[in-house]
C-alpha cells in the first residue's frame, strides 16, 4: 500500500464530520428542533457505529481465528441490540422526525460514494 492508501481511514474518519455537520447546518433550514436534532443523533450514531465496527474487525484480524470470530459474533449482536434500541428510543421517546434521523444515519454512505468518486478520478 503507498502513503495515499494508509490515509485513506483517517480521511474517511475526519469526513464523516465534515459530512454531519454539513448535514446538520442544511437541517437548519427547515427550523425545526426535532429535525435538526434527527440529523444529528442519526450522524452521531452512525459514527459510533462505524469506529465499534472497525475495531472489532482489528481485533478478529489480531487474535487466534476462534477465540476472535466468536468475540466478533457477540459483539456484532451487541451493536446490533445497541443501534436498534438507539433508534427505536429516538423515533418512539425522543419525539425524532424519521426522516432526519435517516438523513443522519446516511453520513457513511455519502462518505463513502464521495470517496470512491475521488479515488475514480
Amino acid at each position: 500500500m503507498n502513503q495515499k492508501d494508509d490515509q485513506l481511514l483517517v480521511e474517511l474518519a475526519f469526513r464523516n464530520w465534515i459530512i454531519l455537520i454539513v448535514l446538520v447546518l442544511l437541517s437548519l433550514f427547515w427550523q425545526s428542533l426535532s429535525v435538526t436534532v434527527g440529523v444529528l443523533a442519526g450522524g452521531v450514531l452512525v459514527i459510533i457505529n462505524y469506529r465499534w465496527m472497525g475495531r472489532s474487525l482489528l481485533k478478529v484480524l489480531n487474535n487466534p481465528p476462534h477465540a476472535a470470530e466468536k468475540s466478533y459474533k457477540l459483539n456484532y449482536l451487541f451493536r446490533l441490540l445497541f443501534i436498534s434500541i438507539s433508534i427505536y428510543l429516538l423515533m418512539v421517546r425522543g419525539g425524532i422526525h424519521p426522516l432526519a434521523l435517516s438523513a443522519g444515519l446516511s453520513v457513511i454512505v455519502i462518505n463513502l460514494f464521495i470517496t470512491t468518486i475521488k479515488r475514480l478520478y
